[in-house]
């Protein structure tokens, strides 16, 4: 989502370049480390971003066992590609481990959504984060409060530039198609009568106590209006593995939609 708005941007720029002067040439290296087709190829399809030039396929594994692996595979494109920079994007595995590969042979890295900070580490995404931005050249922020972060930890002013939020760019562009869907017609919703939620962050859906919880309170809202409850493939997976389970209870019920599950009530499962 986030790489989308960019290279439009740098599709835009090249447009507007005239004629004998350098434009801007890119690689889109896809890691691989989402590669369910509903966190895949759906994006790619849906956000109509090119097709990569090169995709690692390092797929699924421990933190240190996925991260290893992108590293192992993302040197031998960028020594063979050798770029003037390299742009990560967002807080996952790949971004941290294609930011050090980029540092550690002399290329430099930029980093788009630079900054943000949950102040916890025992979220990975924390620590992509900070490593990232500690190594990066140009820190690419979204917002004021990420720019205070990174001077707070000592990052130069100089390679601190607030553009934006990316995500904010990516959202504008997909409104007219989003305002297309039917998907509230199939669910029997009006706009403002539901609530959305999204649910996949390890500390909320690997442990059973905590999933179980956050289940219940959404369950209990569903009392009041309907809740809206795409299933990302971890929450999906952790939900059958601690036997948080929908099937079987009274009211649900399968429909023919390929994205919608089934509802409980005003609990509405839609499959991502």
């Amino acid at each position: 989502m986030k790489v989308a708005p960019l290279i439009r941007a740098i599709e835009g720029h090249n447009a507007r370049v005239p004629k004998g002067e350098s434009i801007i040439e890119y690689r889109l290296v896809h890691t691989g480390q989402h590669y369910d087709a509903a966190m895949s190829e759906m994006f790619f399809r849906e956000l109509c971003i090119p097709r990569p030039h090169v995709n690692l396929e390092v797929g699924s594994a421990s933190h240190a066992g996925q991260t290893a692996n992108i590293m192992a595979r993302f040197e031998p494109v960028c020594l063979a590609e050798k770029p003037d920079w390299v742009v990560v994007v967002g807080d996952v595995n790949s971004t941290m481990a294609c930011a050090l590969v980029a540092v550690k042979l002399g290329i430099r890295v930029a980093h788009v959504e630079a900054g943000l900070r949950s102040f916890g580490r025992t979220m990975p995404e924390e620590i992509n984060r900070v490593v990232t931005d500690a190594v990066a050249d140009l820190l690419l922020t979204p917002s004021s409060d990420a720019d205070e972060n990174l001077r707070k930890e000592g990052i130069p002013e100089a390679g601190i530039r607030c553009v934006g939020n990316i995500m904010i760019d990516a959202l504008i562009a997909n409104l007219p198609a989003a305002r297309r869907s039917r998907i509230l017609g199939t669910l029997g919703l009006e706009l403002g009568s539901f609530v959305y939620v999204t649910l996949h962050r390890p500390g909320n859906v690997d442990r059973p106590e905590n999933l179980a919880a956050i289940m219940a309170v959404l369950q209990s809202l569903a009392q009041q209006m309907a809740v809206v409850f795409p299933t990302h493939p971890r929450t999906r997976q952790r939900l059958s593995d601690f036997g948080i389970s929908w099937d079987g209870m009274a009211g649900f019920k399968v429909n023919a939609f390929r994205k919608f599950i089934g509802e409980v009530g005003n609990f509405f499962l839609v499959q991502i």
